[in-house]
């Protein structure tokens, strides 16, 4: 049997209901790799996580995340007892080249979940180059990030391969199921929202994410639909309330229509299905190199029509007319743009619902956890 080591950055600890992208997609993918591999996972000790722990039967190993150069000898310590066919680092191109020497009979691979650290601040041009040249495999979560790597480093190009990330479904009821129905009832009664249009945003509060963007479009709602309700769910940055700049920013520009704004700072990722359950879209605004994007999955897996740019790797999730719109990310058309997607399918019911129904079954048919687990074991079989 394989064995396989998965070495996260020791940001946040797994499980953790405020931790970051990279370690939820190792919490949801590594325990599907059962029975085929024998994996462990390697991470940052947590409140109330023991040192040694297990997650649904794959052995999780903590350390200390404050000072990442001993976390990261810690870790290499552990992995010298361990001595796995396959060293797998989460986002984290620098460590490659040091593993590399450390464990020369090991294979070791590079999955890449954005551009952020392959480029400045995080690492120069010859960094970059040295790092991924180092890696066995490098994988990434889409084909845009695979044609953004392979342009900054052509020789890595064999050694990319794409692997799409997924949603847990059955965390997402479907609004035309009863479960979700009821749920949706329960949850605007609760808020006062009654039978308000709700078009949602959940992500971090970031320029590059695009929200001033959906808040330009106000007037344009309103106009269309006179109690559209804006809900934007996040803060800047994962597990914090603080407003930076950027945020105060967004608050004072939704301001002359705070009745038609709802801002709700961070909640735990259990809690963002109850958000869907209550939306009627979800826009996706990005403007900068979104590599993949969770949210728009979690969105169709609600059976929600999702507004998305053609950002990245968005347009590799969103079919444009299918399970939403696609749309520009270039200023200043992507307001014009936004605010005539979301206003047409505040004015089409039976589109918002049948577009939801297409989402649903296309994360059903082709982004799952399980359909990722098994993408990695048929790599490593090749």
């Amino acid at each position: 049997m394989l064995t396989a080591a998965f070495v996260t950055p020791g940001a946040y600890p797994i499980p953790s209901s405020m931790g970051g992208s990279v370690e939820r997609v190792v919490e949801k993918v590594v325990p599907e790799l059962q029975p085929h591999v024998n994996a462990r996972i390697y991470g940052r000790v947590g409140k109330r996580l023991a040192a040694r722990g297990s997650l649904n039967g794959i052995p999780i190993e903590r350390f200390s995340g404050t000072n990442k150069a001993r976390y990261f000898k810690l870790v290499c310590g552990r992995l010298a007892k361990f001595r796995p066919d396959v060293i797998q680092v989460e986002n984290r191109p620098l460590w490659v080249p040091r593993l590399k020497r450390s464990f020369p009979h090991s294979r070791i691979g590079l999955n890449l979940h954005s551009t952020t650290f392959i480029n400045a601040p995080y690492m120069s041009r010859l960094h970059r180059k040295r790092c991924l040249l180092a890696a066995d495999y490098i994988q990434v979560n889409s084909e845009y990030l695979r044609a953004y790597v392979q342009k900054q480093v052509p020789e890595v190009a064999g050694k990319i391969k794409v692997n799409h990330l997924g949603v847990d479904v059955v965390r997402f009821a479907g609004r035309s199921t009863p479960d979700g129905a009821r749920m949706r009832e329960e949850l605007r009664v609760k808020r006062g929202w009654g039978t308000r249009p709700i078009v949602l945003y959940v992500g971090r509060l970031v320029p590059q994410k695009g929200v001033h963007h959906l808040l330009a479009t106000l007037p344009a709602l309103i106009a269309k639909a006179p109690d559209v309700l804006v809900v934007i769910v996040g803060s800047a940055l994962y597990g914090s309330h603080r407003k930076t700049g950027y945020v105060r920013r967004l608050h004072k520009q939704a301001k002359r229509w705070r009745e038609h704004v709802h801002f709700e700072p961070y909640v735990p990722h259990f809690e963002i299905p109850n958000w869907f359950a209550m939306a009627d879209m979800a826009v996706v605004p990005s403007v900068g190199r979104e590599a993949f994007g969770l949210v728009n999955l979690e969105a169709m897996a609600a059976e929600l029509p999702v507004i998305a740019t053609k950002a990245g790797g968005l347009r590799e999730i969103v079919v444009d007319g299918s399970t939403g719109f696609l749309i520009s990310s270039e200023s200043p058309i992507i307001v014009s743009e936004l605010a005539a997607r979301i206003g047409f399918l505040l004015d089409n019911e039976v589109v918002r619902m049948e577009m939801g129904r297409n989402g649903r079954a296309r994360v059903l048919n082709h982004f799952l956890w399980q359909h990722t687990a098994e993408r990695w074991v048929r790599f490593h079989q090749e």
